[in-house]
């Protein structure tokens, strides 16, 4: 071989080798994510690493904690990012963790999240409910109690989860501690009993969000109403703003990883197709592979927009 055909051979290998350091731009790098402890979060989460697999990270096993752990995790850097913020529901967990100082939340990946107080349908009409306040009363209360307390019982949130705090603050300013048990613990059992007493024709007072595959069970409008907050004639307000769902990163790995910051900057899930995952969870594909997999059918069936997020990340290095 001549020295220019030797010349030539060795700047192909150097531009071949540029060339797949930009595409894998996350070669050797060890990336650990954290979520919330309700499994319907694993959708949004298993989407993410596709992605930053496909920049060539190593995606550690995704680990879980309640909500204040979650963020000071992030903070600390003992976890590199969740996709399990929803704002404005754990803006406090966000401030009381170190904020914008340690950590970012840009991006929403999914939107228009909803709460919210329901009970079922026909003791809503058959005595006039539509409102949490009217749990004040204890003749009202007295229809859901179901372990013979004489209060309502209303299954709530996990101890730790930012639902857990609004609930709270409803029952102390409407005056419904006298009247309203929370109750609490694994929020899944809670509701499993719920469905059981409501197919059992028993009056039934629960929270619940979306994306959950509960309202596919206890269909809104049909089985179920959501009731406000507010008393009389005023509009109803459901007593939870409407949340986004937000990646929080820790600031620094976002600085040192700029193609991986690109892309949880980027990418965005329709609430319709994590809707459409909650529904497997609850038809029992609820393990880590089933949960790699469904998000594996939603790339592939958006492959065009998913390798259009990960080629501009990889350019962002």
């Amino acid at each position: 071989m001549n020295k220019l055909t030797l010349t030539t051979a060795i700047a192909a290998i150097t531009m071949a080798g540029s060339a797949f350091a930009q595409d894998m731009p996350g070669k050797g790098v060890t990336v650990e994510p954290i979520k919330g402890s309700p499994a319907n979060a694993w959708f949004q989460h298993m989407v993410v690493q596709l992605g930053l697999e496909a920049l060539g990270y190593e995606v550690e096993e995704t680990r879980e904690a309640d909500f204040p752990a979650l963020h000071l995790a992030v903070s600390s850097g003992d976890a590199s990012y969740t996709v399990n913020h929803w704002q404005p529901l754990h803006n406090q967990f966000y401030d009381k963790s170190g904020g914008d100082a340690v950590m970012v939340r840009e991006h929403a990946v999914i939107t228009g999240a909803g709460q919210g107080y329901y009970i079922d349908k026909a003791t809503a009409e058959a005595n006039g409910i539509t409102s949490i306040t009217q749990l004040s009363d204890p003749a009202i209360a007295a229809l859901f109690d179901s372990d013979g307390d004489g209060k309502a019982n209303l299954s709530g949130c996990n101890p730790g989860w930012g639902c857990e705090l609004k609930i709270e603050e409803h029952l102390d300013t409407f005056a419904l501690r006298d009247t309203v048990q929370h109750d609490q613990g694994s929020y899944f059992a809670i509701m499993a009993d719920t469905i059981t007493r409501y197919n059992e024709d028993t009056p039934i007072l629960y929270y619940t969000w979306t994306p959950n595959w509960i309202s596919d069970v206890l269909v809104p409008g049909t089985d179920v109403v959501q009731i406000g907050v507010q008393a009389g004639d005023s509009a109803m307000d459901p007593g939870f703003a409407v949340n986004d769902v937000y990646v929080v990163a820790n600031k620094e790995f976002m600085e040192a990883n700029p193609a991986a910051a690109a892309f949880l900057s980027t990418v965005e899930i329709p609430i319709s197709a994590v809707n459409a995952a909650q529904i497997k969870l609850r038809d029992g594909e609820d393990t880590v592979e089933d949960f790699r997999r469904h998000a594996e059918d939603w790339v592939a069936a958006n492959q065009d927009q998913f390798d259009a997020w990960v080629a501009a990340a990889a350019a962002a290095n």
